[in-house]
């Protein structure tokens, strides 16, 4: 496998912004000298990363603001780069929320929706918006990030989980239709150290650090994704805590989403007390 296959190429990153996407963008332009096309909702952000990034590098990232869950962005998208005569190679599906932890009922319909259409729908609408250009790359690629919830549902991730596995369950089915023509891959990170635990409140100082311990830190993270990406890895399992749902998801499901309950309730974690209350 040719590992420089990603220099110099044309990539899509959406959530580029911050946390992983963000990590992902520099990694692309700084070590494969990739020109990166960021989507993103904060100019702030995009800002601050146009920045970091300085003028040595200026010339290889620019960005579109907006919400990667309206399909009509989408289909504009498409039609920005085609009058631009912009070849995109590659996709990274990297944007997506997590809920707050809690029972399937406490859900809000709308909170529900907001899930689905982010971690789900949006990489439905890029695709099938951008893959017909894509697909006219030397080399085109489509990369979804995904989460470790997609392996084995916990409690209190209903909404979480779903999204993704639904997202996993569309990426395995175009891996095989695109075998040949287009190089597909899926990352199943861990709990990772990012700013995804935003809807999540305050955690006690204990709850913390014992997730703390848990998570990987976001460089190793991207360093890691990097990595399976240069070698066109198309399942990518990353983290002791995926590697441990990976496991008992494939092996034993339902002893294993039993155990890990009674590991989240033991552990007194106030994130994890409205799943555990008594109502």
């Amino acid at each position: 496998m040719d590992k420089n296959w990603l220099n110099n190429k044309t990539v899509i990153v959406t959530g580029a912004s911050s946390g992983m996407g963000k990590g992902i963008t520099e990694k692309l332009i700084k070590e494969h000298g990739c020109t990166v096309l960021g989507v993103a909702r904060s100019e702030k952000k995009m800002q601050a990363l146009v920045e970091e990034l300085g003028a040595e590098y200026a010339d290889k990232f620019s960005y579109q603001l907006f919400d990667v869950s309206d399909r009509a962005k989408w289909d504009e998208y498409v039609t920005y780069l085609t009058e631009n005569n912009i070849q995109p190679d590659i996709l990274i599906n990297n944007a997506g929320i997590l809920p707050k932890f809690d029972k399937f009922q406490h859900y809000t319909i709308e909170e529900i929706e907001k899930a689905m259409n982010i971690n789900f729908y949006a990489a439905v609408y890029s695709m099938h918006a951008l893959l017909p250009i894509i697909l006219k790359s030397s080399s085109p690629a489509i990369i979804n990030v995904d989460s470790s919830a997609s392996l084995m549902s916990l409690a209190g991730t209903s909404v979480y989980s779903a999204s993704k596995a639904a997202l996993k369950s569309l990426t395995e089915s175009m891996r095989e239709e695109l075998r040949g023509k287009c190089y597909v891959g899926i990352i199943c990170p861990g709990f990772t150290k990012t700013d995804i635990f935003r809807n999540q409140g305050e955690s006690d100082a204990r709850g913390q650090k014992l997730m703390n311990m848990v998570m990987t830190d976001c460089d190793k993270m991207v360093n890691l994704i990097m990595n399976g990406i240069s070698k066109k890895h198309e399942l990518m399992v990353f983290g002791p805590d995926a590697a441990f749902m990976n496991y008992f998801g494939r092996i034993t499901p339902v002893l294993g989403g039993r155990l890990f309950s009674a590991v989240m309730k033991a552990s007194k974690i106030s994130l994890f007390d409205p799943i555990f209350s008594q109502d």
